[in-house]
């Protein structure tokens, strides 16, 4: 998660939504990814460029043997739906993350209820690794006078309410 974090903080340092994404696979980072299209300085929003997505896609760019029931996907936030679709697909089996999405976050769905290919995954997540970390990230791009993203959403609010010291 420590370097999940460190993408998050690269996103950070653009100006982008502080999420950070890798993905493991025998004890080694394979893959990377950071947010993107979300700084004040771009005139709209990418909803697109998610950091799981952009890890997931480096995949296909790199020459390696990738096994993806043997990958780990670190997230510094809940994946939102379309990027836990995305791991699903993936065939990663272990999502860990650090901090909860209250007003997006995908991975709380009831897989059972969906079609074959998404309630047959086996797939298992962890939530809450490095939360404090996360959260603190999350707290500082909210506080950011010239952030747009998100302004005065249930997330915002919903960050700004916690107390770092949970």
């Amino acid at each position: 998660m420590e370097s999940a974090l460190e993408e998050a903080q690269k996103a950070f340092s653009r100006g982008d939504f502080p999420v950070g994404c890798v993905i493991v696979q025998h004890d080694r980072v394979i893959s990377t990814g950071s947010r993107t299209g979300t700084s004040s300085k771009t005139t709209r929003a990418s909803e697109i460029d998610h950091a799981e997505i952009r890890a997931l896609k480096k995949l296909e760019s790199e020459d390696l043997d990738f096994c993806p029931d043997r990958a780990v996907l670190f997230s510094t936030m809940e994946p939102c739906l379309m990027c836990f679709a995305a791991i699903i697909l993936s065939g990663i089996k272990q999502i860990v993350y650090a901090y909860e999405d209250p007003m997006g976050g995908g991975t709380k769905c009831d897989l059972k209820q969906l079609p074959s290919l998404y309630s047959g995954s086996g797939i298992n997540v962890t939530s809450g690794v490095l939360r404090k970390k996360s959260l603190d990230l999350f707290q500082k791009f909210f506080k950011k006078e010239d952030n747009l993203y998100w302004k005065n959403s249930e997330l915002e609010r919903y960050t700004l309410d916690q107390s770092v010291e949970l």
